[in-house]
């Protein structure tokens, strides 16, 4: 909606006057209205000059927005890059071994219920015996992040991300078993559930676009893989790629699919029900462990 400008109360008269001083005659008119303005109400523009009400007006203009609802502009995707600046000051603090925070927020499911923070936290460790884990990890956030946070905004990127690594940790709780103690208690940790995410959030940002789909998905292929080769150096949690996977899918769903009419209640909205479904998914699981072992097995965190 837009509000007409004020009459020329000079025009009438024939005599070109200010329409905020209507005492003042005036032959310079504002460069975007073409209203006369006086001396005192005009303001340089680059070519010529404009009224006080254009420059204001201009303040007030709503910022341009990508189809997902991201901002257009040259922003600094501060999301993305705080997310590695996190993940290299964390991982420099492990490997002084600082107050062991490998073991205090790494995540393995019998943390579940007793410290479910864990379920976050440890997308930001990363092995600290293996230095190709961490690089491999933020090099696909330095190369995704940036463009998807453009596309999404920083806010909703953000949202895709915890909710792809906290994906990635309810598929490995999921499809562990309470009886292989390697699994159940032993800790996990690293960003690929969420960069997994960003995979499969390019994945439907390219189909919404029409763009080739076909180099993103040889590189998720490719990782999967290797996820399942067994190795000696590292234990690549697959079940938390494939959690990560699907999170982030759903997720960008959310974003990239929602009319753009909606998407200021209907993204919002669609993030809180993706939360939900994880929580769901947890309880069902947890649903499904015998009574007896519950206790002993999700209330007394124990980390190998």
């Amino acid at each position: 909606m837009s509000v007409p400008p004020p009459a020329d109360p000079g025009a009438a008269a024939g005599v070109p006057v200010c329409p905020r001083h209507p005492d003042r005659e005036s032959y310079v008119r504002c460069q975007r209205c073409e209203r006369p303005v006086c001396p005192q109400c005009q303001r340089q523009a680059a070519v010529g000059v404009q009224c006080v009400d254009c420059v204001r007006g201009q303040g007030r203009t709503p910022a341009a927005r990508t189809v997902f609802g991201g901002r257009v502009g040259g922003e600094v995707p501060w999301v993305s890059y705080g997310v590695i600046a996190t993940c290299v000051g964390v991982f420099l603090l492990q490997m002084l071994g600082v107050d062991d925070i490998t073991g205090r927020f790494a995540y393995a499911p019998n943390t579940t219920l007793a410290e479910p923070w864990r379920m976050v936290t440890s997308a930001f460790l990363h092995s600290p015996s293996f230095l190709l884990h961490i690089v491999f990890n933020m090099y696909g956030v330095w190369l995704l992040g940036p463009a998807l946070e453009h596309l999404f905004g920083p806010i909703r990127f953000a949202a895709l991300y915890l909710l792809s690594a906290f994906g990635g940790s309810v598929g490995y709780f999921v499809l562990a078993s309470p009886h292989a103690n390697d699994a159940w208690y032993g800790g996990v940790v690293g960003a690929s559930g969420a960069l997994f995410g960003l995979f499969a959030a390019l994945v439907l940002v390219n189909r919404r676009l029409g763009r080739d789909n076909a180099p993103i998905i040889g590189v998720i292929v490719i990782n999967a893989v290797l996820g399942l080769i067994p190795n000696s150096v590292v234990k690549i949690a697959w079940q938390g790629h494939l959690g990560g996977l699907l999170a982030g899918a759903a997720v960008a769903a959310v974003i990239v699919y929602s009319p753009r009419r909606s998407r200021s209640w209907l993204h919002p909205l669609g993030l809180v029900c993706v939360l939900l479904l994880l929580l769901l998914i947890i309880a069902a699981k947890v649903a499904s462990i015998p009574p007896g072992m519950l206790a002993s097995q999700l209330l007394a965190p124990v980390i190998q």
